[in-house]
């Protein structure tokens, strides 16, 4: 009886040895999708593009690279739940938080489109970025088409537009297509030297589909993003976001362009993407119909699956 106790016990703690082993190999294999295996050095995390003046960027994985520009007033940290996938799909990603937002420097000076564009060209160039895939949310979409634009496509071959706030965020007698009135942005404006909090609450309300589509876990990451923010660079940057026009930029996109749009977003009028859509040649709309303005976090999987879509055509 005692032989036989033996033998089982020997047989099961054999078992559970392969178990383990083979479970650690599976998690080893799994975690090392995520390693970057390419380098032993630690990436750059900042990039100074003048005295005084640096960018916030998250360097992950390795292969073809894609680069995201946050929303207004996000940093880089936004795109959390797109990161695994990207590098679990075998490419490089960069996040690039725009000056004046999240981990980024905030210097005195301008937070125009062309200011942004620059930025990234200049990091983009430090980076030695090639054939990149460019994709950007809501006032970073806009970003990214003007720097498309400007720099004719350079180091991309690819551009994603996320509810992006383009070609106008305002209405004007000849463009009637955005949800805001001129004055109801320039209320913005004033509210941030009044009160910032109330301001990011109001428009935070409006982010989502319906006020309980985002988790207040969610919901409270976003903002402490958004209280990173320079008061300075929140209130330069809307009025950017109030005048700009990009209208003449969208004849200019000749590369393959992807446009990701909510029909219910309460910020960035579907009429844009469709408008959009119509300007670019070539480009291809995706239409989300359970998400407002987060479409990135509301319905993550679909907007992972159709973007890394996109990216391996």
């Amino acid at each position: 009886m005692m032989k036989k106790f033996l033998t089982l016990s020997i047989v099961v703690m054999s078992i559970a040895t392969s178990v383990t082993i083979s479970l650690g190999k599976s998690a080893e294999k799994s975690e090392k999708t995520y390693a970057d295996t390419s380098q032993s050095t630690a990436r750059k995390e900042y990039y100074e593009l003048a005295q005084n003046v640096k960018l916030h960027v998250t360097d992950l994985g390795d292969g073809p690279v894609v680069v995201l520009i946050p929303g207004y007033p996000l940093g880089d940290e936004s795109w959390e739940y797109q990161y695994p996938a990207l590098v679990k799909a075998g490419y490089r990603v960069i996040g690039i938080t725009m000056r004046g937002f999240g981990k980024s420097d905030k210097p005195y000076g301008k937070y125009t489109y062309d200011q942004f564009a620059d930025d990234i060209k200049s990091v983009l160039d430090q980076m030695d970025i090639k054939d990149a895939i460019l994709g950007g949310h809501s006032m970073g979409g806009a970003i990214a088409l003007h720097y498309t634009a400007k720099y004719n496509g350079a180091h991309l071959k690819k551009l994603a537009l996320f509810a992006a706030a383009a070609p106008r965020h305002t209405k004007t007698a000849d463009y009637p297509y955005p949800l805001f009135e001129k004055a109801t942005i320039s209320g913005w404006v004033n509210q941030i030297s009044i009160d910032r909090p109330a301001l990011l609450a109001g428009i935070g309300s409006q982010f989502a589909l319906t006020p309980t589509a985002i988790n207040p876990g969610i919901g409270n990451w976003l903002y402490n993003q958004e209280l990173q923010s320079s008061p300075y660079a929140m209130e330069k940057a809307l009025i950017s976001l109030r005048d700009e026009d990009l209208r003449a930029d969208l004849p200019k996109i000749k590369i393959p362009t992807l446009i990701m749009q909510a029909k219910e977003d309460h910020i960035v009028a579907y009429a844009l993407a469709q408008q959009m859509n119509k300007a670019i040649a070539g480009s291809r709309l995706v239409t989300f119909d359970k998400s407002g303005h987060a479409l990135f976090i509301e319905e993550r999987e679909k907007f992972n699956n159709e973007f890394l879509k996109f990216i391996k055509e």
